[in-house]
């Protein structure tokens, strides 16, 4: 179990480039321009039973945006926040209520640009004993976990598309179970796995 989180660590030294919600979609082009707003997401690793899961979130269908879908726990970066860590760290103590103090950061992935302006930083973190998932009312409809090898092996996501304003839009998938994980959250993971031994 202790490789794992070492190949994890060395994964995440090499800064590289970001990825995008547009990587598939070359024939789009983006304004010149464009102000991307800071956010960042947490990716909380937790084992149980010996097997190392990774915790996702399901959006509330209430939510004006991306409802109903799988995310991280996260979001816009706060003028109180720190940095980006804090700014992943404290969305997920409201989102799910994990407490920050239970978190080891084991790293960052480069950003990730959303097609609704943000630029997302992606922060990797090991859940060091267990807590009490309090989901948000109202923005979190369920906290569920994914067998943290899925979402590492390449071979479990598949390139799929819909139309998205008039055009055929390609995305990376990775479903699991009854959660369909997609577009940012799958491309972020997409890149984390592309980076593992």
């Amino acid at each position: 179990m202790i490789d794992l989180i070492a190949q994890i660590r060395a994964a995440l030294v090499d800064g590289g480039d970001g990825s995008s919600d547009f990587d598939l979609n070359p024939e789009f082009t983006q304004p010149d321009g464009r102000v991307l707003r800071p956010a960042s997401v947490l990716a909380p690793i937790i084992v149980r039973g010996g097997t190392y899961y990774l915790i996702l979130t399901k959006r509330s269908s209430a939510l004006k945006h991306h409802p109903g879908q799988i995310a991280f726990p996260g979001g816009k970066q706060d003028d109180t926040d720190a940095d980006l860590i804090a700014t992943a760290l404290r969305e997920a103590r409201e989102e799910i209520g994990l407490p920050s103090d239970l978190v080891e950061v084991l790293g960052v992935l480069p950003p990730h640009e959303t097609v609704t302006g943000f630029k997302v930083t992606p922060v990797i973190g090991l859940v060091t004993a267990e807590f009490d998932i309090v989901a948000e009312p109202g923005e979190v409809e369920e906290v569920f976990f994914v067998p943290l090898s899925h979402v590492l092996n390449v071979n479990s996501f598949a390139v799929q598309s819909r139309r998205w304003r008039g055009h055929r839009r390609a995305y990376f998938a990775v479903p699991f179970g009854p959660y369909y994980i997609w577009g940012a959250t799958a491309r972020m993971l997409r890149a984390w796995a592309d980076r593992m031994p």
